[in-house]
């Protein structure tokens, strides 16, 4: 399995990697407003994002839109052993680099308990199939993570060429609710009926 899981991440992230910028800003910006208009954001109160790396889908626009529009918005901070826990802003400039390179929230509001039932949180990954499954970088932080939420809408944020046919999976790998590309949102969720598109 780990080899499996080796070879489709290598294979992404090369592909990934290769991105001209107009490419990344361009589709990232058509993700963007996607989410921006899709129901489970929209209805939210409380917004989970990440701080992106290494040509990962952008989120700075729906970061600033939340913002302006009153949601609680966190980030995920890190801890010891490559954990991670969710930490409100109110601005960007709360956010400082961290490990990794990554931007982090410089405060220390965790999220309250309770939070998760009204909670979407924008997922990053290497690689999606269409029935949710997801491949991370391979510490299995945000795996730890999201397993906490209980209740929280996941939806992953990935260009059209990280959804895959199939994804290889542990029993601790976590799934999201739904994808959105540049090309199409697919709806995750165990269906009556075999239609995992909803657009």
């Amino acid at each position: 399995m780990r080899q499996r899981k080796d070879v489709l991440r290598a294979r992404v992230l090369a592909r990934r990697s290769l991105l001209a910028e107009v490419e990344a800003l361009t589709w990232s910006a058509a993700i963007q407003a996607t989410a921006l208009q899709f129901p489970p954001y929209v209805n939210c109160r409380s917004l989970a994002l990440y701080s992106p790396i290494q040509n990962e889908v952008a989120t700075g626009v729906i970061r600033d839109r939340a913002l302006v529009a009153g949601k609680r918005v966190f980030f995920p901070q890190s801890g010891p052993h490559e954990s991670w826990e969710l930490v409100q802003i109110d601005s960007v400039s709360d956010l400082s680099t961290g490990h990794f390179g990554i931007l982090e929230p410089l405060g220390g509001r965790r999220l309250p308990p309770g939070y998760q039932q009204e909670l979407v949180v924008l997922v990053p990954g290497v690689a999606f199939d269409s029935r949710g499954n997801r491949l991370g970088r391979g510490s299995g932080g945000y795996d730890r993570l999201i397993k906490e939420l209980k209740g929280a809408t996941l939806i992953g944020l990935a260009y059209d060429f990280q959804i895959v046919e199939e994804v290889p999976t542990d029993a601790w790998d976590q799934k999201v609710h739904y994808v959105i590309s540049e090309r199409r949102i697919i709806d995750c969720r165990p269906m009556p009926e075999e239609s995992d598109q909803v657009s």
